[in-house]
């Protein structure tokens, strides 16, 4: 039995509240387990610290109801599909053993989360393997699927996630960070998380997600393996209001 159900692989603390907040949230209603893994500190952010950004890591997990939440410790701006990171990754999927990964999307213009969502491509593949590599051990793990989240690309997503029930608990989970985002009282240096209209943006992008499927709110993905559908008609007429 898995250890967690899924497990959201990102490269910053925040990076999994702002682009698969609900889709966490909507997996903890149906009754699955959900752990997060962040790549990094976040040690390079222009606001805040380290140390704050755990502690707010911390709460954001509270809210979503994670069953764990561990950080792989690679440095901030310097991610890099490498040995030693593959083998840090694998030695915790062989751990954590999740059946499923979301993460962000191939291509993605941040350098680290392009690195980060292959390197759990890769990191997922040599899981399976036996003999990778001896520090992490030889219980390999059957290859967990990735969905690939779409946030920043314009990609056309191969489904989308009602969130509609869970957009707003998303937004508490990414207020959490507060020093990350819009504050009229701080004097640190603004970015565009800080903009005040930024939260405003991701509600919005949900929305228009979701309208793309008939409902609320949204969260798109992408996944390069052919799905295995066990009832093609439920699938099919749940989009039927949007041709009626």
């Amino acid at each position: 039995m898995a250890t967690t159900d899924v497990l959201g692989i990102f490269a910053h603390p925040d990076d999994l509240e702002l682009q698969v907040g609900g889709t966490v949230l909507k997996l903890r209603s149906l009754g699955y387990t959900v752990s997060a893994l962040d790549a990094t500190r976040g040690e390079m952010g222009t606001r805040g610290t380290p140390e704050g950004r755990a502690e707010e890591a911390k709460a954001a997990a509270g809210i979503l109801g994670l069953r764990s939440r561990e950080n792989l410790g690679l440095k901030d701006g310097h991610t890099a599909v490498d040995s030693e990171s593959k083998i840090s990754l694998v030695k915790a999927l062989r751990r954590l053993k999740p059946r499923l990964i979301i993460t962000h999307q191939l291509d993605d213009p941040h350098p680290d989360h392009d690195h980060i969502a292959r390197l759990v491509r890769e990191s997922a593949r040599l899981s399976s393997m036996k003999n990778f590599d001896p520090e992490t051990g030889d219980e390999k793990i059957p290859v967990p699927m990735v969905a690939h989240n779409l946030f920043s690309r314009n990609v056309k997503p191969s489904f989308i996630v009602d969130i509609s029930e869970h957009l707003e608990r998303k937004m508490d989970a990414i207020k959490a960070y507060r020093s990350q985002f819009h504050d009229p009282n701080s004097n640190e240096p603004e970015t565009r998380l800080t903009d005040k209209n930024f939260l405003a943006d991701v509600e919005n992008r949900s929305r228009y997600f979701g309208s793309l499927i008939g409902v609320e709110a949204g969260e798109p993905y992408f996944v390069r393996e052919a799905l295995n559908i066990e009832d093609p008609f439920k699938l099919m007429t749940r989009s039927m209001n949007l041709y009626s």
